[in-house]
């Protein structure tokens, strides 16, 4: 077979169905390739609850969206569904697919594309690997942050040479929505993602309050609640805890208005989730608790600074529940302080300057 680094493919096919900051972390692979193959297709297979957030990207062509809620409408629904998605995926006739996911689902996809060169990870799991024609090794993957990790295909496909570029689509009619909602709240507005689906990354909604007072006090400005409908609540106790102004908008947001929101925002300060990734591909400081996961495989790419690791010996386990959470007390507010003040510092001396 031709060497990677000399294909020329018409039609290339990107598998990263999920998950919100997963997908935010293949996003330089995305621009890469346009690059390197700058007449190809270009088609990005995702789950279909993140697909707006892919809408208008310059670098795609299209979006194929996979409806995972297909498989909890039985087990006929399912098969006619999985058929004919499958089908779609022939029809499309790629001659290059790139599966960044690496599980058992995403490399069925990639093999029934039929492809001619289908490319993974060499320790994709659950069998996915046997689903490739090529397979990338990363020898040091559990060293390296995640978007790096990504880039190691890039790079197998010659892609590798110019800058990873975070580019997230944001639509005038989300930043006009986003400016209208913000508008009148004291700056500077801090961005604030309380809520994660794993247990074991959510600091305690009364650490966050705790250092949005103590921002308040210092600074002044504005706080702004976003997440999923299922982190109202974590939101709402929150803003409880706080003296100064506050918005919520966690459930009431689309993800390209999650976007404009978090782009119009001065600083973000979040759990280890899709929105603070989000924040991060959208230029804004971030700052970060982080106890169950790692600052160098998962912190915000472009702020990695703000990262604020537990020291307990547990920490960085990346286990999703546990019984003791000792990590939640010792991460304590006075310990992200510095962070959070440094990025409200610099916000203050750019609006000074400016």
């Amino acid at each position: 077979m031709r060497p990677l680094d000399r294909l020329d493919p018409r039609r290339v096919a990107l598998v990263k169905p999920s998950a919100l900051g997963d997908i935010v972390h293949a996003l330089p692979v995305l621009s890469a390739l346009r690059r390197r193959f700058p007449d190809a297709g270009i088609t990005w297979v995702v789950n279909r609850a993140y697909e707006p957030l892919l809408t208008g990207h310059p670098d795609l062509t299209d979006t194929l969206p996979f409806d995972r809620g297909a498989f909890r409408r039985g087990v006929r629904a399912s098969l006619a569904y999985s058929l004919a998605f499958v089908r779609e995926l022939r029809r499309r006739r790629f001659d290059l697919v790139i599966d960044l996911q690496g599980l058992l689902r995403t490399g069925l996809m990639t093999l029934a594309t039929g492809a001619a060169r289908r490319v993974g990870f060499a320790a994709g799991r659950e069998g996915s690997r046997f689903a490739y024609t090529d397979r990338i090794r990363v020898p040091d993957a559990g060293r390296i942050h995640a978007v790096d990790r990504y880039w190691r295909v890039a790079e197998a496909l010659g892609a590798g040479d110019g800058p990873k570029r975070f580019h997230v689509p944001i639509s005038g009619e989300a930043r006009e929505w986003a400016a209208r909602e913000l508008a009148g709240l004291p700056r500077p507005v801090v961005a604030v993602a309380v809520g994660a689906k794993w247990v074991t990354k959510r600091w305690p909604p009364g650490h966050f309050a705790e250092l949005l007072r103590r921002s308040q006090a210092a600074f002044g400005g504005s706080a702004v609640l976003v997440g999923t409908a299922d982190d109202s609540l974590l939101s709402q106790e929150v803003i409880r805890g706080l003296r100064g102004p506050a918005k919520d908008f966690t459930g009431g947001t689309t993800l390209p208005r999650l976007a404009a929101v978090l782009a119009a925002s001065d600083v973000m300060l979040g759990n280890d989730t899709g929105p603070l990734h989000l924040a991060a591909a959208v230029g804004r400081p971030c700052v970060a608790p982080y106890t169950c996961t790692r600052v160098a495989l998962h912190g915000p790419y472009t702020s990695m600074t703000g990262g604020v690791e537990t020291t307990v010996p547990c920490g960085g386990s990346y286990l999703k529940t546990c019984p003791a959470m000792v990590c939640m007390a010792e991460l304590t507010p006075d310990r992200v302080w510095p962070r959070l003040a440094e990025a409200l510092d610099r916000w203050a001396a750019g609006r000074r300057s400016a």
